[in-house]
């Protein structure tokens, strides 16, 4: 919608004015014509929503939902603005979004990824503590204080006096190959995500399978801890051992994680990861990206909006933390009151670790320290002023003949969709082969004892008909294959394989 000649080429301004941050622009063009928000390029079908949330614009990506912007569009690999956002680390953009309700569990087309997995492989924290606010509701404090008697101290039972199977289930989906994201994490050496998900249930047992992987060199049914093994970080490795990670799992290829680890040269790894270990594995707590009360003041933000207006009244209070708007929110326990934004944003930045003020996950209050686990709405907050859209005669996709908003067809039914759609040409799919994270940065290799270890037959070929190729071979190709050749390393072998060209079109499009 929005691609006609009409109006593609304010359409291309608006795209423009969303990369550069130009909000004026995208103010006035939106003024015109308020379907430009649902514009979408003719190449990437990539919206104006996806280039504002790759580029961490919030303020473009919240007017292009009030004009009517799709907060769950896809592009042409099936990516919404929500996993743009989680990609780049932009937790602002991702905190607009979930207040204009996003979907956070659906998969892209390629590979299955939810924006979970898009988080862990970046290492946003952050991101996936606002991806699964929804999915932690905020208890009563009676229920966390009685519970905090008979919880383990080591933050993986934080709520299990509840249903933990929506959060279990969102949390361990697995993507192409059964790559969790606790596996994408632990491979990268993100402490901070692999303790966070750990806390959120993250399964440390999960295992890859055989099909739609390019993972070959680690091997299928290989479980976090040989992730962590191939990449090499100390504390990845403890805190899954301290969560029941199992040093003696073998994976189809038949290597323990310490075999992963000598392979990829982690000499370090080796006393910890060896069978008959007798090191102490050190106790972790709960991680500092934990935060209870987030759900509640989300959903009081969905209601109220962020925005209060400010009264010059007397017996109207004004959050003590900004001084500007109308306090609208109280913390449970010790009563102090705050703006919706203010406690918002306080529950999404918070990192301060939570023993020292509460049960885990509680955010202290910034004005007595008391730990906040959930936020009330005041009595007499005023609810959220939906804007009316009122589009314009002028273009093109206006004059269409509209369809009745009661009459909705039943192809647009909110189900998630595993790994692709049935809507989509088989031709214009990625095959299985195709790498289910192509932007995955792994630690170089660091094998001191010789070459590292040649999985790809491609390169023995090549090495082997090199005698045999043609004197009229230019001198620059020659050049261009040989620092190929003394380029290869475990890194790029493990990531090696041809890349989705969909997905690079539609990265392509939104870097330009």
């Amino acid at each position: 919608m929005g691609n006609s000649f009409g109006c593609s080429a304010s359409g291309e301004r608006l795209v423009s004015a969303a990369r550069d941050g130009d909000l004026i622009e995208a103010k006035m063009l939106l003024e015109c014509n308020p379907c430009l928000a649902k514009y979408s390029t003719f190449g990437g079908l990539n919206s104006p929503l996806h280039f504002a949330a790759a580029k961490g614009h919030k303020e473009i990506v919240a007017l292009l939902l009030e004009n009517g912007g799709d907060v769950n569009s896809r592009n042409y690999c099936g990516q919404t603005a929500l996993m743009q956002a989680c990609r780049y680390g932009h937790w602002e953009v991702v905190q607009t979004l979930l207040l204009f309700r996003c979907n956070v569990t659906r998969s892209d087309y390629l590979s299955g990824r939810t924006a979970l997995h898009f988080a862990a492989v970046s290492g946003h924290a952050r991101c996936i503590r606002l991806v699964v606010a929804d999915f932690v509701p905020s208890a009563p404090y009676e229920a966390i204080n009685a519970q905090t008697d008979s919880d383990r101290g080591d933050g993986t039972d934080v709520k299990n006096k509840y249903d933990q199977s929506a959060l279990s289930k969102f949390v361990n989906k697995a993507a192409d190959g059964g790559i969790t994201g606790l596996h994408m994490a632990a491979l990268n050496g993100y402490f901070d995500c692999v303790q966070l998900l750990l806390d959120l249930h993250a399964n440390v047992s999960a295992v890859t399978c055989h099909y739609g992987t390019s993972m070959d060199l680690i091997g299928a049914g290989s479980t976090p801890l040989h992730y962590a093994a191939c990449g090499g970080n100390l504390k990845c490795c403890q805190v899954l051992l301290a969560r029941g990670a199992s040093r003696i799992t073998l994976n189809c290829n038949g290597w323990l994680p310490i075999d992963v680890a000598r392979m990829w040269g982690r000499h370090w790894l080796e006393p910890l990861l060896a069978p008959d270990s007798n090191l102490i594995v050190p106790t972790f707590p709960s991680s500092i990206y934990l935060s209870l009360p987030l759900s509640s003041v989300l959903n009081i933000a969905r209601e109220c909006g962020l925005q209060s207006s400010t009264t010059s009244s007397d017996d109207t209070d004004v959050c003590a933390v900004c001084l500007e708007r109308a306090c609208s929110v109280a913390a449970e326990g010790c009563g102090h009151e705050l703006c919706v934004k203010c406690a918002l944003y306080l529950c999404s930045t918070c990192n301060i670790p939570s023993e020292l003020v509460g049960p885990p996950g509680s955010i202290p209050c910034p004005l007595c320290r008391y730990g906040i686990i959930s936020f009330n709405k005041l009595p007499g907050s005023p609810p959220k002023e939906n804007k009316l859209h009122i589009s314009l005669g002028l273009c093109n996709p206006c004059m269409l003949p509209s369809r009745d908003p009661d009459c909705q067809s039943p192809v647009r039914t909110p189900e998630i969709r595993k790994n692709r759609v049935a809507s989509v040409s088989s031709d214009l799919l990625c095959p299985v082969t195709c790498s289910p994270f192509p932007s995955v940065a792994i630690p170089l290799c660091t094998c001191n004892d010789g070459p590292c270890p040649s999985f790809e037959p491609r390169e023995v070929e090549t090495q082997d008909q090199s005698p045999h190729r043609s004197q009229a071979m230019s001198m620059d190709q020659e050049k261009m294959d040989g620092s190929r050749l003394q380029r290869t390393s475990c890194s790029s072998m493990f990531w090696g394989r041809r890349s989705c060209s969909r997905e690079h079109q539609c990265n392509s499009e939104i870097n330009a």
